[in-house]
């Protein structure tokens, strides 16, 4: 086409927070073992050509700051680290033989402006849940974000 230029190149940088807890809320997650965990999160997060800033999480729950690339959707990725990192639970976590993830997951938009906020925020996972429970800081998530959701769900 005439008086088009064809960008040879695609750019993107995509920050999402994703949240998602372990089936029932039961308290599986161990802090002896959760950075193992959460390097095998990373690993599973690079084959889909992104890239775990940042993971944290208490007992119940785990928080991602993923980098995700241009081609990667938020669905499969987290498809892809639940059911990798189950598999990863059960063939390594001798008391965790029955770990299992929550069906669903929250992700929220991080603007580059707002990256040390979430960081500190996932960093600081113990503080900040001696005072609030999960499902008062999802909700919270959720208004902040103005996602309507349905209660039922909140404990799956």
């Amino acid at each position: 086409m005439k008086g088009h230029q064809i960008v040879p190149q695609s750019y993107a940088r995509l920050y999402v927070h994703i949240i998602f807890s372990t089936r029932q809320r039961k308290r599986w997650i161990q802090r002896e073992w959760a950075p193992r965990l959460y390097e095998y999160f990373a690993g599973t997060i690079r084959r889909r050509n992104s890239d775990l800033v940042l993971a944290g999480g208490v007992e119940d729950h785990v928080h991602l700051l993923v980098s995700l690339s241009r081609e990667a959707c938020v669905a499969d990725v987290v498809r892809d680290v639940k059911a990798a990192s189950s598999s990863w639970v059960h063939e390594n976590i001798r008391e965790a033989s029955l770990f299992a993830w929550q069906n669903g997951y929250s992700a929220f938009s991080v603007s580059h402006s707002a990256l040390p906020d979430v960081k500190n925020y996932i960093a600081n996972q113990e503080d900040h849940h001696q005072t609030w429970t999960f499902r008062e800081k999802l909700i919270a998530f959720f208004a902040r974000h103005e996602i309507e959701f349905q209660e039922e769900y909140l404990d799956a």
